[in-house]
């Protein structure tokens, strides 16, 4: 009997581990830094756009911000494209209201993390 419980209860967990792992409008979500110089799955602007602006071209601004999911979109070949913007309304880099990502590939990638 114990053994019957614990699998049902493994089973249950592991179902609904695998259902989070699907973006909803509203989610929160939590920038992280990229494994290189610059973001490859998140939609930021490049140094040289960001040097006009007058903005510092790291991207410290936008390391550990929370962002909360505004759109989703899913393309023809099932990837799933998520517009991001600021949980506190600010605006990314001080003129971008909103970000497009790649949902899965930034989650692998670890630029994004799925906020506690």
């Amino acid at each position: 009997m114990k053994k019957l419980f614990f699998t049902l209860l493994s089973l249950g967990l592991f179902i609904t581990g695998f259902a989070q792992n699907t973006p909803q409008i509203g989610d929160n979500l939590m920038v992280k830094s990229p494994a290189s110089q610059s973001y490859k799955h998140i939609d930021f602007p490049k140094a040289n756009i960001l040097i006009k602006r007058g903005v510092v071209t790291r991207y410290k601004s936008v390391e550990n911000e929370a962002v909360v999911i505004d759109k989703i979109e899913t393309k023809n070949d099932g990837s799933v494209t998520v517009t991001l913007k600021k949980k506190d309304g600010s605006k990314f880099f001080g003129f971008l209201d909103r970000v497009e990502a790649d949902y899965s590939k930034a989650l692998d990638a670890g630029e994004l993390m799925a906020a506690l």
